[in-house]
């Protein structure tokens, strides 16, 4: 199949295409990790975005289903400079490009990654239109062309509903309850907290503090998730009531939303934190930590003055990665502790931070 690659800014690429035949429009956004495309293609973050590996390379131990983060691919569309098609690997059950077949997800390969990622950090993240087909027209190009300029803007976007669960679950524990507000929850962040025996329950990003309180709760965590934190009304409303009535904790998209609710600013970042190989400093211990990161959003430092500590920036930019507030029993972090395949640098330091801070505070 054929493919083109169509920008708000007027480029448009061709390459080979592969996947499913068809259409998809978001932002373009570059992630940096080697591996973890499995882990990348079913993060309900990705939701609205169509997603570029910066590694030339994907696809060569295929794909087992073993680490979903979520219930199949939630990317628009996905970009590769090149596609292995004979994966090897004794977990492998399929190849990447069967993945994206039998999910319905068009993909480009054959295509400069490395220029469009130079142009994404130059000029920020830019609107895109990927269209797959055996027959591509001069008119589709201008068709393309004209669908990554008029499309919404991500902030336009109510994403969450997209991915966040219909109704409330429960995964039984035998320590102290945990709410957990499914912004986009990734398994793995469910997963850390299962291994540390919390009676998790799981409630849709639409919950209200009524709902919510009925299910008698020892804390909140807010997952990560897609969009504009600005859009998480609901959730912003039930941090609001319940700070300082019960721990709460918030991971990437939840931090955010968190921020909002107590007063401070969100902005959307130039073209944001995708990888695994983001370096935080935490200004209690000197040390700095590995993390995995996916956002397009962050925290305006200047606007957290007075409200809550700042503990961890980003060492690239010094862009916000943490703050707490412990007269409210509020810690939250940017990056993903749970990161799977990894790094795993903050997985024990945020998580059994949890498990200790529910203790003392009950």
């Amino acid at each position: 199949m054929k493919a083109i690659l169509a920008l708000e800014d007027g480029t448009v690429v061709e390459g080979v295409g592969w996947g499913a035949e068809g259409a998809a429009q978001g932002e373009l956004v570059f992630a940096t990790p080697f591996t973890g495309y499995e882990e990348a293609l079913t993060d309900p973050s990705y939701r609205g975005q169509i997603l570029m590996f910066t590694y030339p390379l994907v696809g060569n131990y295929g794909v087992s289903g073993a680490r979903f983060q979520s219930d199949g691919i939630k990317v628009e569309g996905f970009v590769v400079r090149e596609r292995c098609t004979e994966p090897s690997h004794y977990m492998g059950t399929r190849s990447i490009d069967e993945f994206l077949r039998d999910e319905g997800v068009p993909g480009i390969c054959e295509v400069d990654t490395r220029m469009l990622t130079i142009k994404t950090r130059q000029y920020g993240t830019m609107k895109a239109y990927l269209q797959v087909g055996n027959r591509l027209t001069d008119d589709d190009r201008v068709h393309a062309l004209e669908l990554a300029k008029n499309q919404p803007d991500i902030t336009e976007l109510d994403l969450i509903e997209k991915v966040s669960c219909d109704r409330k679950y429960r995964i039984p524990g035998s320590g102290k309850r945990i709410a957990v507000i499914d912004l986009g929850v990734k398994r793995n962040i469910l997963e850390s907290l299962r291994r540390r025996d919390f009676d998790i329950i799981v409630f849709p990003g639409t919950v209200n503090v009524l709902e919510l309180k009925d299910s008698e709760p020892d804390a909140l965590l807010l997952s990560n998730g897609p969009g504009d934190p600005k859009r998480a009304i609901s959730a912003t409303q039930v941090v609001k009531e319940l700070a300082g009535t019960m721990p709460i904790f918030g991971i990437c998209l939840g931090l955010q939303v968190i921020a909002l609710a107590l007063g401070c600013e969100t902005y959307k970042l130039k073209f944001g934190h995708r990888g695994a190989n983001q370096p935080v400093k935490d200004h209690k211990n000197s040390r700095v930590y590995i993390t995995s990161q996916n956002h397009g959003f962050a925290v305006d430092r200047d606007s957290m003055e007075g409200i809550v500590e700042l503990t961890q920036t980003n060492a690239n930019d010094g862009t916000v990665e943490a703050f707490e507030d412990s007269y409210l029993g509020i810690r939250c972090v940017q990056y993903h502790p749970e990161a799977s395949p990894g790094p795993w640098d903050t997985e024990e330091l945020f998580f059994d931070g949890i498990k200790r801070m529910i203790t003392e505070w009950c």
